[in-house]
């Protein structure tokens, strides 16, 4: 079953009982009022796909933030298929159009959004990023659902260089019934990790969730204490951290690109969290990510409650943007 025929068994089962369809509707509302509308506009303007038709078409795409340079391999193949498939019919085009965005995310095989769990001890999770892009918060909301799991989940609050940040996870901590282990500001944050993996070890946890510094405009000290965290990490729990998770706030745009690029080039990237995508009309984001850096996204911020921080379904992100043109 192609993804076309997925999304409209998806609308015509009318999941309103799936709670996570309904987040993903409610959290790409912004993207698909404003992307799928002008894709509506488009196919209403112009009956038969000509050049013209084309040329805005892209430029939807360009606004939408997929990005330039995955537009323009997305252009090539939509062209290539309405050739070979002899589809010239704006209308008929829409299943062209969903049917290629999903490859872009896919790509020869789907990015998998589970996170790796450690079956001998402790799953450690590293969080990155740089600072204001909820790195705290979705720690927190991380650690409320493996709590809803039933899990036993310890944070450790590695980001010692400000303060703000160590108060501000004391405070998730308690609201989401998790231990905090933190030092003083300015410790070495190796030495509050190794103080907290110990006890996560000794104590039987199930989850360590640990937060870090974001000082990327200093990449080499930023490496190197990434490299002596990982390090510390890795004696007491071989093959931890079982995930390193970079947040990103979608509704940095291109800027959110950028950081995963830096942070790629400086450690170990195995997956996106990507915050406040229901505050942005340029949902493509998510493709970008997937063509700049090919690293999955494991999870998106579709909402401030604590239940809608989502693992990344691409049906379901596809379903968002596009329930509207479906029918």
């Amino acid at each position: 079953m192609g993804i076309f025929d997925k999304i409209k068994k998806i609308i015509s089962s009318n999941k309103k009982s799936d709670k996570e369809v309904e987040i993903y509707d409610k959290g790409l509302s912004k993207t698909r009022n404003d992307f799928v509308s002008k894709l509506g506009l488009l196919n209403q303007k112009y009956k038969s796909a000509t050049e013209e038709y084309f040329s805005e078409l892209e430029e939807i795409l360009v606004m939408a933030d997929i990005g330039v340079g995955t537009v323009m391999s997305f252009m090539d193949r939509i062209k290539d298929r309405v050739k070979k498939e002899k589809t010239n019919d704006t209308k008929l085009l829409t299943e062209l159009i969903i049917d290629e965005l999903f490859i872009i995310y896919v790509n020869e095989g789907v990015l998998t959004n589970k996170i790796k769990i450690n079956e001998k001890g402790p799953t450690v999770l590293l969080f990155i990023g740089v600072n204001g892009v909820g790195k705290t918060t979705t720690i927190a909301k991380v650690a409320h659902k493996f709590i809803d799991e039933g899990k036993k989940v310890l944070l450790i609050a590695g980001d010692t260089f400000r303060a703000g940040a160590i108060e501000q996870l004391k405070e998730w901590g308690k609201r989401v019934g998790s231990e905090v282990i933190s030092k003083e500001t300015n410790a070495d944050p190796s030495s509050v990790i190794f103080d907290g993996i110990t006890k996560g070890i000794n104590d039987k946890y199930d989850v360590i969730l640990i937060d870090t510094a974001g000082r990327l405009q200093n990449k080499i000290n930023l490496m190197k204490e990434l490299e002596k965290i990982n390090k510390v990490i890795g004696k007491l729990i071989p093959d931890a951290p079982h995930e390193t998770l970079l947040v990103i706030d979608a509704t940095t745009g291109q800027n959110g690109i950028s950081q995963a690029k830096a942070f790629k080039e400086i450690t170990n990237v195995t997956g996106i969290v990507l915050t406040k995508l229901d505050g942005t009309a340029k949902g493509g984001i998510v493709l970008a990510i997937k063509e700049s850096v090919d690293i999955p996204v494991k999870y998106v911020g579709l909402g401030e409650k604590m239940n809608d921080l989502m693992p990344f379904d691409i049906e379901k992100y596809i379903y968002g943007l596009f329930k509207d043109m479906i029918g």
